[in-house]
């Protein structure tokens, strides 16, 4: 043990830090904003709790999120106070749950060297269960049971405490039977999931009082990193740890709570003077990242959310660079824009690894990629590239098959994607009957009618898939690429298999698909869209100078660059509609949250771009800046183009139904004044005999009826009230009563 003299460890601390760092007993909550040194402070504190003498290193019990996280932590501690940090109780939420589960497992029904399955294994053990229980499984699919026994587990919901309130609107009740069931098999074959490393050690200490006793004696002082982004289950099992000693240190920022849509719940750190008595919050403000100006930035947009304990970053850093934004055509433009700025900065000798394009969902980087691979600019996607993403592969693999039916790698791929019952087994005789005969899988499937091997259902299946394709081929000479694969992924229900779901993660392939749509839109033909996805995939890009970064705004959190980019800042795009839809204020907020967390990644330089028009589904689209980008200072806002703004009115007022008027401040926005006398001609020539056509159907597609639900791009989603000809008396969820043109709502 090392002696009071060897408190050198402190040196350095700002006034802040030294006193969250020398404040030991009872419940501190440390409000560490972005780049104020929080892991120093978590480190050090668990340090000084030793040298001092105030706990024993088995006595402490430190929480991360993530291993790596965990192992920075180990490795700080120890260069401090040396090899005893290896007796700290260190690890994340799961780690130590599954410690503490494997010490008392038979009190939960399991054995000591229990598994934890993967995902994979927990949808195949799901699809076993519904298909015993005769489940739709197009309908409900096992990874949407998944998604929703995840929720429960998160929350501390064991079956038995599932009630009518959490199965409405769940597959029509079936839910709490296939999760009892799922339970019972998993210990059954002495499994947990992921869940259970949460839920059981929860179930352990609530149901049995001499192992809490056990533990609260033991834990003396606990320590969680990040607490803003813990869930209802670990709340409740840290809750419980501590309430013997009440020894409880939080560190973490409630303005970077960005993860409530997998469960974390924002009010835990909200609530922390409420849940523990006597606490004290010390506020970490000096931020040791970011110039000036980008606090400053970030400190005034984060004030419009009212959810919040409140805090100020500021810096002793005065080198102040300019924070831009910049409005772009559209997404093509903005990507262009960004590789010029991009090599701007090379030769200014900024390294390319200091860069990063954040995005708020990962379609948007598909231009973006397209641009830096055309002008040769190295970069690294944190997650997966556009093209290699697995419903974009699917969906190309289906544009193969129309234009080559005998690419048995693209037919073997889609064949059963989605699930029609056209299995493994299927294939593999499929491929020897091909082999025998001399003929690829296509013709093999064509000509299996003729043959023996499979039983009647399983030849209807394979013909019918077959005439599919035959049909989807006929189309080639009649529709455009964009309609034609758009047309193939409905009629293939491969939209409704990632829609069934009812995940984030399957809205973002849906968007991913949205943004193909618009690339192949492009072409021509089919083939003239395979061409360019195979040059697309298909380059190597040298990488001397480092990689640019391209990540979301989720997954770039914890990360720091000198120059980051924020494109796609217009609204319904960010903040996100599906975020406003579901979370209505509360969505809001977190989205807010989250441009925060982008805007304070930046050390030296920041950009915000948003473009006038996105195409979607082919069609082009004119784009609001977000609401976000008037929440700055004003300094920065006014940068921005007034016209861009005045579009919003557009959404408030009557407007002029002439559809070449509309089609110049809807259709293209006020980007089309930067357009030249030749390109605005141009695109009028090639768009207006389709905004025609849509202009004198408008009216017929778009009859409303009384209490229809209906969506508007500024203030949400609504029910129609009352109807007077064209003009529609909307009560929006978080707006009230509007009086809207018909023509600017959707139905949904």
């Amino acid at each position: 043990m090392l002696h009071s003299n060897q408190y050198n460890y402190l040196q350095g601390l700002n006034k802040q830090q030294r006193i969250a760092v020398e404040t030991l007993d009872g419940p501190v909550l440390v409000l560490s904003g972005a780049g104020t040194g929080k892991t120093r402070v978590l480190t050090t504190r668990i340090a000084h709790l030793l040298v001092t003498g105030k706990s024993k290193p088995w006595n402490i019990m430190a929480v991360t999120f993530t291993n790596k996280a965990a192992r920075e932590m180990k490795d700080r501690v120890g260069r401090i106070i040396g090899p005893s940090s290896e007796q700290v109780l260190m690890g994340t939420f799961h780690s130590l749950g599954a410690r503490m589960l494997r010490q008392h497992c038979e009190l939960i029904g399991l054995k000591s060297n229990f598994t934890i399955i993967d995902v994979e294994d927990q949808v195949k053990l799901l699809k076993q269960i519904i298909s015993a229980k005769d489940v739709d499984d197009k309908r409900w699919p096992a990874k949407y049971f998944l998604n929703i026994i995840s929720s429960w587990k998160d929350k501390g919901l064991t079956p038995s405490k599932i009630t009518d309130n959490h199965i409405f609107e769940h597959s029509n009740g079936l839910i709490k039977d296939i999760y009892i069931e799922y339970q019972q098999r998993l210990l059954k074959s002495n499994c947990v999931d992921f869940g259970d490393l949460l839920l059981h050690p929860l179930e352990l200490l609530q149901m049995n009082s001499d192992v809490l006793l056990k533990w609260q004696s033991k834990i003396t002082h606990i320590l969680i990193d990040e607490y803003q982004d813990t869930n209802t289950a670990q709340y409740l099992w840290i809750r419980l740890l501590c309430s013997k000693h009440n020894n409880i240190c939080c560190v973490g920022d409630d303005d970077q709570s960005i993860y409530g849509w997998r469960g974390a719940e924002v009010k835990n750190i909200l609530n922390f003077s409420n849940d523990f008595e006597n606490s004290k919050v010390i506020r970490l403000e000096q931020n040791y990242r970011s110039t000036n100006k980008i606090l400053d930035v970030a400190n005034c947009l984060i004030k419009n959310n009212t959810n919040r304990l409140g805090k100020d970053l500021w810096t002793e850093n005065n080198i102040d660079q300019d924070v831009e934004i910049f409005n772009s055509y559209d997404s093509s433009d903005e990507a262009r824009k960004i590789g010029e700025i991009i090599e701007d900065k090379i030769r200014d000798k900024v390294h390319l690894t200091e860069i990063a394009v954040l995005v708020r969902t990962f379609s948007l980087l598909r231009a973006i990629e397209e641009r830096f691979i055309s002008i040769g600019l190295p970069y690294r996607v944190i997650g997966t590239k556009f093209y290699d993403r697995q419903e974009i592969r699917d969906a190309i693999a289906y544009v193969r098959v129309l234009c080559n039916p005998l690419d048995d790698l693209a037919f073997e791929r889609i064949i059963n994607t989605p699930r029609r019952g056209i299995g493994p087994t299927t294939i593999k005789k499929l491929s020897e009957h091909g082999r025998q005969n001399d003929m690829q899988l296509f013709h093999s499937a064509e000509n299996i009618v003729n043959s023996e091997i499979f039983n009647n259902r399983t030849v209807e299946k394979i013909i019918q898939f077959i005439n599919q394709i035959k049909k989807w081929k006929l189309l080639k000479n009649e529709k455009k690429p964009m309609d034609i694969l758009d047309q193939v992924l409905e009629e293939s229900s491969y939209y409704e298999m990632w829609k069934n779901e009812k995940s984030e993660e399957a809205e973002t392939r849906i968007s991913n698909l949205k943004e193909l749509l618009e690339v192949i839109s492009e072409f021509d033909t089919l083939e003239g869209f395979l061409q360019h996805v195979s040059l697309m995939t298909d380059n190597d890009v040298g990488n001397e100078l480092g990689e640019v970064t391209l990540m979301t705004l989720h997954a770039a959190k914890g990360s720091e660059y000198q120059v980051v980019f924020l494109p796609g800042w217009e609204d319904g795009l960010f903040p996100s509609f599906r975020s406003l839809e579901q979370g209505g204020e509360d969505g809001l907020e977190e989205e807010r949250r989250l441009a925060y967390v982008g805007i304070t990644r930046a050390k030296k330089e920041l950009f915000f771009s948003y473009a006038s028009n996105r195409r979607i589904n082919g069609i082009w689209m004119s784009s609001l800046p977000s609401r976000f980008l008037k929440e700055l200072p004003k300094d920065i806002t006014n940068k921005i183009d007034a016209d861009d703004y005045s579009a919003y009115s557009l959404y408030d007022e009557n407007v002029s139904y002439d559809y070449t008027q509309k089609f110049k401040n809807q259709g293209y926005g006020p980007g089309w004044k930067r357009m030249s006398e030749l390109q605005i001609n141009n695109v009028i020539d090639k768009n207006l005999p389709q905004l025609q056509k849509n202009s004198e159907n408008d009216f017929q597609i778009n009859k409303f009826v009384k209490g229809e639900r209906v969506f508007h791009v500024k203030f949400g989603m609504g029910n129609v009230i009352n109807i007077n000809d064209d003009k529609l008396d909307i009560k929006f969820d978080n707006a009230g009563h509007k009086k809207i043109q018909s023509n600017f709502v959707k139905k949904q």
